[in-house]
């Protein structure tokens, strides 16, 4: 076929002039990676039902043809060997030529290990993240380090706030540093203050203020990163009196946020996995399948999720830690130093702006506001789900489908500028400061939150290098396989680890794995005749485990956003959060794979893979785990 294929392009070509490759029908990736598969799009409106004939050579050799009428869509394209491609495309009178580039899988995954291991390493958060990025553009164009040091400003910088993600993006941006602003008011007004004075009388210990850290995070459960920001700026003053550690401090906001968002029915998260699910089963022809109750009837298996609620809570309870996190707690404990020596917040909102003394210390000035912000990103989510389902035409939307179609970026942009207003309004009503010294402490909120920003963008960019690598096709590649049916959830959950580590990106991740990984599931359990029962639970569980994996691998990654965000909003060194995290989330992540998902597929009922899995962290704890107050 290969060699009719060849003989009929050399006939065409031989028979037609060429013609420039800047119009041409072809659209093929610039980059792709050897032997994983990739698409080529043929597509002119003036060429439609025109025969053609395509090659890819490299370096003289044959490695792909193909005859096909316009327009066409090639799937599974493979090459096998790296190098400079030329493409060549030829119908009965013209003929295209354009190149592309193959490279070596593992060159893939270089930009992200580098930014992750320069991180931990050299604790220079800006530098290894700036570092990944260009390394990623050197590859991408050519090895030529002045164009890829260029690439990284003109293309990555400006397209992490302007390209295909960029509203969602410069959403979370825009909110963070209202965000910032609101906290900046309610810190010079002495709201913040308020809430100190008046929760320090409940929590008035360190194990107190550690559960209402836990419970303010269960709390807020409808979005990430509301959930990140108002929890980490909300009781870092509290803690610090407690002498927590902002690496304890940051771990919980951390371990709440996204474990509690991503389970519960009613977030910002739903919509988006529902729909993933609905492709999916569409994809095979299950059309009768409900997503929604599919989704709702998964949550039993998600162990990685419940299990680091449960730890976070034993852990606070307990006050007992172990490996970095245990050296953090002593330290402040003993000595009253909540962020280690040498440490370098990436926020310093805490340190920038203090209230007058002098001003009522009222801690309605604080929470009336920052509960505007949590309602009014709820109202927003209804209110924005309400418009888009009546726009599709349903005449009159529930409140339920409305917040399952909800806009969360609309709603957390209405919210934080409502909560800023609120603020704005009872500061001045009640002469607590000028005008221009709540204007003045609006900025300096915001102003502290620029670094914060720019680590964001950083970390937006080297996402985006990793899909122009094909990062995560390269590692789903290589790590799926032919497996036993029984084995399909915990290999997706480690799959979905490594994706999610090496991107930084929960949503992305589950993007990529749940049109490829339910699909897979639905068919090797059908060919392996297993019963109805037992393919559904492996369905199931498997789903629970690409969502799972995702937030487990987002924890663990030093470029996430959430975890910077995490940081951020805990004014933490977040090289020091990472690393008194990772312990913690790698013994979570172990007995959720162990006792978790793959006894679950071999038939153990979800409940008690549960218990055993709690029992198991509480032995954890208990044994492995030291007391705080013992001597360092």
């Amino acid at each position: 076929m290969r060699i009719f294929a060849t003989l009929a392009l050399a006939l065409i070509a031989v028979a037609s002039p060429a013609v420039a490759a800047d119009n041409s029908p072809v659209e093929a990736p610039r980059i792709v990676v050897s032997n994983i598969p990739f698409d080529i799009k043929i597509e002119a409106p003036d060429l439609n039902h025109v025969p053609y004939a395509l090659m890819i050579v490299s370096d003289g050799e044959p490695l792909y043809a193909h005859n096909g009428i316009i327009p066409s869509t090639l799937k599974n394209v493979r090459v096998p060997a790296s190098g400079v491609l030329e493409i060549t495309l030829s119908t009965a009178g013209q003929t295209w030529e354009s190149t592309s580039r193959s490279i070596p899988g593992w060159l893939t995954l270089l930009p992200p290990l580098i930014a992750i291991l320069a991180a931990l390493a050299f604790r220079q958060v800006y530098v290894a993240l700036f570092a990944g990025v260009w390394l990623g553009a050197f590859i991408i164009k050519d090895f030529n380090p002045l164009k890829g040091l260029l690439h990284v400003i003109d293309h990555y910088a400006v397209d992490s706030l302007a390209g295909g993600d960029g509203w969602d993006h410069t959403s979370i941006a825009v909110f963070t540093l209202l965000l910032g602003g609101l906290v900046g008011i309610i810190s010079a007004n002495g709201g913040a203050q308020g809430i100190v004075n008046t929760v320090s009388r409940l929590a008035t210990s360190a194990r107190r203020g550690q559960v209402a850290t836990w419970l303010m995070g269960l709390v807020i459960f409808f979005d990430d990163y509301t959930n990140t920001l108002i929890v980490g700026n909300t009781m870092r003053p509290i803690t610090d009196r407690l002498r927590i550690s902002r690496e304890k401090l940051s771990y919980i906001v951390d371990s709440t946020a996204a474990p509690v968002t991503c389970i519960a029915v009613i977030t910002s998260w739903v919509g988006f996995e529902i729909s993933l699910l609905s492709d999916a089963f569409e994809s095979v022809g299950m059309l009768d399948r409900n997503p929604f109750t599919t989704f709702v009837s998964s949550i039993q298996y998600s162990y990685y999720p419940i299990l680091t609620l449960f730890f976070v809570l034993l852990v606070a309870l307990m006050e007992r830690d172990f490996g970095p996190m245990l050296t953090a707690e002593r330290r402040a404990r003993k000595t009253g130093e909540v962020l280690a020596p040498g440490a370098t917040p990436i926020s310093n909102i805490d340190t920038e702006i203090k209230s007058d003394p002098s001003v009522p210390q009222r801690w309605i000035n604080a929470v009336l506001p920052v509960m505007i912000v949590i309602f009014g990103t709820v109202w927003g989510l209804i209110e924005t789900g309400r418009m888009s389902l009546i726009d599709a035409g349903t005449a009159s939307p529930t409140m339920f489908a409305a917040l399952r179609e909800g806009n969360s970026f609309v709603a957390l942009l209405w919210s934080s500028f409502a909560g800023c207003i609120v603020a704005i309004l009872m500061t001045l009503v009640q002469r607590l400061l000028s005008l221009g010294a709540v204007v003045n402490a609006m900025v300096s909120g915001i102003k502290a939150m620029t670094p914060a920003i720019l680590i964001l963008i950083l970390a937006w960019s080297i996402g985006k290098v990793c899909t122009d690598l094909h990062t995560a096709d390269f590692l789903v590649a290589s790590l799926s396989g032919v497996i036993a049916p029984e084995l399909l959830p915990g290999l997706i959950f480690l799959v979905a680890a490594a994706v999610s580590f090496s991107t930084g990106t929960s949503w992305g991740t589950m993007t990529i794995l749940t049109p490829l990984c339910v699909p897979l599931v639905i068919q090797v359990t059908q060919i392996a005749d297993m019963p109805a029962v037992t393919q559904n639970t492996i369905l199931l569980s498997s789903i629970a485990s690409i969502l799972s994996g995702a937030v487990f691998g987002d924890h663990c990654s030093p470029i996430s956003d959430t975890t910077i965000m995490s940081s951020m909003a805990s004014t933490a060194d977040h090289v020091d959060h990472v690393r008194t995290q990772l312990p913690y989330a790698l013994t979570v992540s172990l007995v959720a794979i162990t006792i978790g998902y793959v006894p679950t597929a071999l038939g153990m009922p979800s409940w008690i893979g549960l218990t055993l899995s709690a029992v198991t962290l509480f032995a954890v704890v208990r044994f492995i785990g030291r007391p705080i107050e013992s001597a360092a």
